[in-house]
């Protein structure tokens, strides 16, 4: 009897340890500010940068590869989304046939082309409800991996 209750006890143990380590993120989603200290506690280096429309969204990167950071479903400062976005000006010179093959064989991240042919990838995230932020970082390193595939089977 004592064994049983002891392995009941350690099992507790490591469920409630497993617990404490996925963070979890605020009701509501993140704000921009939050989204900035992330991606700094992760080594990376945030901006925020005004869009065109005057939106603001962060800008980061990585290994040469610039990152957008969008913030969606917003209610004030909080959102319970986000998109990572990365591009690649290539004049229209990029084969535009290509887009369809990469969207049907990548299921995370999308393919698509701007106004003027370059080619973009983004990946969206919902962060609501009940987000962490050990999922926060993962879809980040899924994006990082859907970009850094689409950069070597492209030769961006």
């Amino acid at each position: 009897m004592g064994r049983g209750l002891l392995a009941a006890a350690a099992l507790i143990g490591v469920m409630v340890c497993g617990a404490a380590q996925a963070a979890g993120l605020p009701s509501g989603g993140l704000t921009r500010s939050e989204v900035s200290a992330w991606l700094a506690g992760q080594g990376y280096v945030a901006q925020e940068k005004a869009s065109d429309d005057g939106s603001v969204h962060l800008t980061s990167s990585y290994g040469g590869v610039n990152v957008g950071v969008y913030m969606f479903d917003c209610k004030g400062d909080r959102c319970g989304s986000l998109q990572f976005s990365s591009g690649w000006a290539t004049h229209g010179k990029f084969d535009t046939s290509q887009m369809n093959a990469w969207n049907r064989d990548k299921r995370w991240c999308r393919g698509y082309f701007d106004s003027v042919g370059d080619p973009w990838v983004e990946h969206d995230v919902d962060l609501t409800p009940g987000g962490t932020y050990e999922l926060l970082g993962d879809e980040f390193q899924i994006f990082r991996k859907c970009v850094d595939d689409f950069r070597a089977k492209y030769s961006l």
